[in-house]
């Protein structure tokens, strides 16, 4: 098995006018039809937290996709890390 086989989990912190704009919904659309499970929640600070698994070059399509000019609203920062998948996600859902 390769590095890139092993399922890994994105936690990606959104920065700029996410919110109220359907950026979750984006989101999830998006992580879906990368096959990723996951959340993406609004954050008290006006920040929305995406967690994502799944293989690594899904969530890294993914954050790309988050980094993009082709989301709602206006990104002016994303802060990502990877970690080990916990496998304790189901579905895809907006918080």
């Amino acid at each position: 098995m390769t590095e890139h086989a092993d399922p890994v989990r994105l936690t990606a912190w959104v920065h700029g006018y996410v919110q109220g704009v359907g950026f979750r919904w984006w989101t999830r659309a998006r992580a879906l039809e990368l096959g990723l499970v996951g959340s993406a929640t609004n954050q008290a600070d006006g920040r929305v937290l995406v967690v994502a698994e799944g293989s690594r070059g899904a969530t890294d399509q993914l954050l790309a996709l988050l980094r993009s000019r082709q989301t709602p609203g206006r990104v002016d920062l994303v802060v990502d890390d990877y970690s080990e998948a916990r496998g304790d996600l189901i579905g895809f859902i907006e918080r």
